[in-house]
């Protein structure tokens, strides 16, 4: 297990005062984000929402190990890696309200967030492969958590990247639940890390409430996918809320699980106490970053609630490139319904 947080001082790692304080000044942005989102969903201004608090730690260290031309696979709770990799928050909410990912038009090498369950995880071997095959000196960076090591996505991708050497890290952020489902009840492995071993790839372990440890892990791994080494990293950390917004936790989570206290713990606590012993940061520091994060949050919003809404026929404006009839009496129906009934349009959109 890695662990630089409350076993090593700053001195004694690769990274310089800078470095942790661009990771706290990014654990506080995202868990505002997250904070933020969730209220905006619980007013109905966006449809479901998945929180991530708890985990910022681990996907803020994961975003700040990827060389600019990696690429990122991310999963829907991949939120705070996308937004500590460059991401505009104002893409991730007009996501979350319907529209396409890339409102912005950045040029951050990341792909769409995947819902379904591990469906990214062959997509990342892919790439990786491609990458390989093109001789291009980058390497796939894959988010999913430790239920999707269920899936048999996980094992086809980690097959095909151990058998065809693509260059890829496997992140998985082992929260302890998968939605209701603890972690006993979801593997009678060791460790999620071990399942490498039967692919002929590497498998390490990882505090993933401390940013600078997963940083390094990381970062490690991405040179060794780099050279042709696939890896799977294991980043220990705790789902803090609900699965998602539809989800009620104490209908199975009853208390804290048996778990060490350094899972248990918040990240954002744990971590800017860290950085105060070090003389990295001082008593001031989190609530301006806080301010920092409340100022771009409300840019955010200001920009995605500028965005039209799309018009119904839309829907059909990607799918050919003339239309047939059938389909443009479709789009005229649906315009007169909404003609007809603006009131109801705009209550359901």
């Amino acid at each position: 297990m890695t662990r630089i947080v409350g076993e090593r001082d700053l001195d004694d790692t690769r990274f310089d005062a800078e470095d942790a304080r661009a990771a706290l000044r990014d654990i506080v942005r995202t868990r505002r984000f997250d904070e933020r989102a969730l209220a905006l969903q619980r007013r109905g201004w966006m449809s479901g929402y998945p929180p991530f608090e708890g985990q910022e730690a681990a996907q803020v260290g994961a975003a700040h190990a990827m060389a600019a031309e990696d690429h990122l696979f991310p999963t829907y709770r991949s939120n705070a890696l996308q937004i500590a990799r460059g991401v505009p928050m104002s893409d991730i909410l007009l996501f979350r309200r319907g529209f396409p990912e890339y409102h912005s038009d950045h040029e951050i090498p990341v792909f769409p967030q995947a819902v379904p369950i591990a469906s990214q995880i062959p997509h990342a071997a892919g790439a990786g492969m491609a990458a390989s095959y093109a001789d291009e000196d980058w390497a796939a960076l894959v988010c999913f958590g430790d239920g999707a090591t269920s899936e048999g996505d996980f094992h086809e991708g980690l097959n095909f990247a151990g058998v065809f050497d693509a260059p890829t890290v496997f992140f998985c952020e082992n929260n302890g639940w998968a939605i209701s489902l603890p972690e006993a009840r979801q593997t009678a492995s060791e460790s999620i890390a071990i399942k490498a071993d039967a692919y002929g790839i590497e498998g390490v372990r990882v505090d993933g409430n401390d940013p600078l440890a997963t940083r390094a892990v990381v970062e490690d791994a991405l040179a060794s996918a780099r050279d042709g080494d696939p890896v799977l990293v294991e980043a220990l950390t705790y789902r803090r809320g609900a699965h998602t917004t539809a989800d009620d936790p104490s209908q199975y989570r009853d208390g804290d699980p048996d778990l060490p206290a350094w899972r248990l713990r918040d990240p954002l606590d744990r971590f800017a106490e860290w950085c105060r012993e070090q003389g990295i940061v001082d008593d001031g520091f989190v609530d301006e970053a806080t301010e920092e994060a409340n100022e771009e949050l409300a840019e955010a919003v200001e920009t995605a609630e500028s965005v039209p809404r799309p018009e119904p026929e839309e829907l059909f404006d990607s799918l050919y490139e003339e239309l047939p009839a059938d389909v443009r009496r479709q789009r005229e129906a649906a315009r007169a319904v909404a003609d007809e009934h603006p009131e109801t349009y705009e209550l359901d959109r």
